[in-house]
């Protein structure tokens, strides 16, 4: 039997197909762009999700057999506002995860409803990204789009919704809406109103592991597989992420060094971070997780290299960044490009280097830039490791784990073993073991991530640079609270 896993991405869909054995056959990628028709916002119209898909598929297939694929799983860039109309055609583009217009909606949610409350309703309090202030923001600033919202979903739905007609999401994915109360599993009754919404307009809710669907006969005739072919309700990104680097069960962590950056600590009691700098999340494997996440990442080398130096040699960038000038480098980068989520909070947050003199050097900023994003994500650990979480290691994935040297700076950062999957594919190879788990191939998420995840190398700490890097540290920590107010400022 074979499964098809789908990584819905911010930049691109990657399909993969995986046999039961979780070996990985074939991979595909479609790119398509992203709209900035403000500064700060981000949106993309779902249909070049759709098309993407469309053509990845038969090319995914070329040379295999299509009767023998028995599901499909999705795994999503989370939070983006996708809404239909009662003909099921879209009323404007995704509004996306990264979008920050939402400012002045989040304001009104955390401070008139209050932070308490938002807490109580859904375990969580408003991030300029979530899905609730943009629902928000389209109600007081496109009215007449906004009553004719017939259907609300997230982008790895919208694909589900046009592969099986069927209007539904995940637990996973939902709990960064900031509709659902994570608690309880349930779409929260006060958060609608607060908003606006009905019940009916919200997708069904599912484990990401349950079949919704099955394809209908016009998507099976076009993308030439069998009508019987069965859809899982998926997962989040990053929840599908962890689900394919094995996070699964009780106190594991997985690290996400994609377009942006996540720490992911499982859980299989439901818990709060106090300080409302960490989300509440369910998890796909039908547990709790708790995660942090930095809005920038591997996107600040993507930025670095593509923009500002005008380079695609990135090894070769990194090759002057030698063993001893780790934890000695005085130039400092912080990596907020499209404004912060865990732990500030802060749409207005801009990006920076600091410490630059004469004798600094290009290998000196683009160190800088895998330490700030180091840094950041450290920010995120220390708040769960407060809390008395106990983290020692995590698995680490995305397009940044593949360098060498970052995973060595991550790792001497954090002062944690760093792992990595064998196969390192993320939200799409979670999505094929979700859609292996749906077809009953494997009794639960948790069997099917030990016996299909696989270790190939690790990243240890080094006692004496861990000791350099936490000095290094507690300077970056220093930077966002004195630039802080000059960030309003320039926002102002």
């Amino acid at each position: 039997m074979l499964y098809i896993g789908v990584d819905l991405g911010t930049s691109a869909v990657k399909l993969l197909l995986m046999d039961e054995a979780g070996k990985i056959l074939q991979i595909v990628s479609k790119e398509y762009p992203i709209e900035f028709p403000h500064p700060g916002w981000s949106q993309q119209a779902p249909a070049d999700w759709w098309q993407g898909v469309c053509a990845g598929i038969p090319e995914l297939l070329s040379g295999f057999d299509a009767a023998a694929v028995k599901g499909i799983g999705v795994g999503g860039q989370m939070h983006g506002l996708v809404v239909l109309d009662k003909a099921g055609q879209v009323l404007r583009p995704a509004i996306l995860w990264n979008d920050g217009r939402t400012q002045k909606q989040v304001e009104y949610l955390n401070q008139v409803v209050g932070k308490e409350k938002l807490s109580q309703y859904t375990a969580n309090i408003a991030f300029a990204g979530f899905t609730a202030p943009k629902l928000l923001w389209m109600r007081e600033n496109e009215p007449e789009l906004f009553a004719r919202i017939d259907k609300i979903m997230l982008p790895k739905d919208y694909i589900n919704y046009k592969l099986t007609g069927v209007h539904c999401t995940d637990y996973s994915d939902a709990s960064g809406m900031l509709l659902l109360d994570v608690a309880h599993k349930c779409w929260s009754k006060e958060m609608l109103e607060i908003c606006g919404l009905t019940e009916a307009q919200m997708p069904a809710l599912f484990e990401s592991a349950d079949p919704v669907g099955t394809l209908t006969p016009a998507v099976a005739a076009a993308l030439g597989l069998p009508q019987g072919v069965v859809v899982c309700a998926g997962a989040g990104d990053n929840a599908a992420a962890a689900v394919g680097c094995g996070a699964v069960g009780d106190s594991r962590c997985n690290i996400s060094l994609g377009t942006s950056g996540t720490v992911f600590i499982t859980s299989e009691k439901f818990g709060v971070d106090r300080a409302n700098a960490l989300h509440s999340f369910d998890h796909a494997d039908g547990s709790y997780h708790l995660m942090g996440c930095i809005l920038s990442a591997a996107s600040c080398n993507k930025w670095w290299m593509d923009d500002v130096l005008k380079t695609q040699a990135y090894a070769d960038e990194q090759a002057p960044i030698t063993p001893e000038k780790l934890g000695e480098n005085d130039v400092y980068f912080l990596p907020y490009l499209m404004g912060e989520r865990s732990p500030h909070n802060d749409p207005a947050a801009r990006g920076a280097f600091i410490g630059l003199r004469m004798d600094s050097t290009r290998a000196d900023m683009t160190q800088a830039v895998l330490e700030g994003v180091a840094f950041a994500i450290k920010d995120c650990l220390e708040i769960a490791q407060k809390q008395g979480v106990a983290v020692t290691a995590s698995t680490v994935c995305g397009g940044g784990a593949k360098s060498p040297l970052w995973r060595k700076i991550m790792a001497n950062v954090l002062g944690i073993t760093l792992q990595l999957p064998q196969t390192e594919q993320g939200p799409g190879y979670g999505g094929a073991m979700l859609a292996a788990v749906a077809c009953g191939a494997y009794p639960d998420v948790k069997a099917c991530a030990e016996k299909l995840v696989k270790i190939q190398g690790e990243t240890r700490p080094d006692p004496a640079l861990v000791e350099k890097y936490a000095r290094r540290y507690a300077v970056w920590h220093k930077l966002y609270p004195a630039l802080k107010p000059i960030y309003q400022e320039m926002e102002g």
